[in-house]
């Protein structure tokens, strides 16, 4: 039993190598509703992909975290420019005075349109981007989104 756990997991890291496909880490700033700059990771699925975003926003009077996940799919406008457009979700958390007395949640729907550029001369992409959102939880509520410069390194 031990082999056959063993064998399948060795195959099992073997199709994700295989998978294993345009990465990138970095920052999304200027896009985090509240939440200041967000940390950015994008995970190629093919010719499609996902980006995960946290936002952290840690003021003397004012605390907030945002957590972002967006299905997107892109094309190629010309040679190393390209678009993307997604959908997702996102679940927040805000805290205005530390004692915890005004702190809530928030979930919402997005989506995500922009315009990208990779460098061919070394591992950089740039973005920009917008990202509105539907908040569901704490109220009903839309936000048309802040336009986001994205830098990341790809892998």
């Amino acid at each position: 039993m031990k082999k056959f756990v063993l064998a399948i997991a060795a195959i099992f890291t073997l199709a994700m190598a295989a998978n294993a496909q345009d990465h990138a880490i970095g920052a999304r700033i200027g896009g985090g509703q509240g939440y200041g700059a967000e940390l950015s990771y994008l995970h190629g699925l093919g010719a499609n992909r996902l980006e995960f975003d946290l936002g952290l926003n840690l003021d003397d009077d004012y605390t907030a975290f945002s957590l972002t996940g967006v299905y997107q799919w892109t094309g190629e406008i010309v040679g190393n420019f390209g678009w993307f457009a997604g959908v997702g979700a996102k679940f927040g958390y805000w805290n205005y005075d530390l004692d915890g007395v005004d702190a809530d949640i928030a979930l919402g729907l997005v989506g995500q349109a922009g315009l990208e550029y990779k460098f061919s001369e070394v591992p950089i992409q740039i973005s920009l981007d917008i990202r509105p959102c539907f908040y569901i939880i704490p109220d009903t509520d839309f936000h048309w989104g802040d336009i986001a410069l994205g830098i990341r390194y790809c892998f």
